[in-house]
């Protein structure tokens, strides 16, 4: 899946979090955030759902 990066950032600024508080609620490294963040790497769908879930987002609202 392709996270569109700019509705991943925006969903994340009202949420308030950043890239070490969203990895901590998803459970992996901030590493593996911030390159999904940039466009570096692609979420897979099980981590996709995590992400969406902890900023409380519809999964569809971050892809492509």
């Amino acid at each position: 899946m392709e996270i569109n990066t700019k509705k991943l950032q925006i969903a994340m600024a009202r949420k308030c979090m950043d890239a070490i508080e969203l990895a901590g609620v998803v459970g992996c490294s901030k590493e593996s955030i911030q390159q999904i963040i940039s466009g570096r790497r692609n979420a897979p769908i099980k981590k996709l759902g995590k992400i969406a879930k902890a900023l409380e987002v519809d999964p569809a609202e971050l892809i492509d």
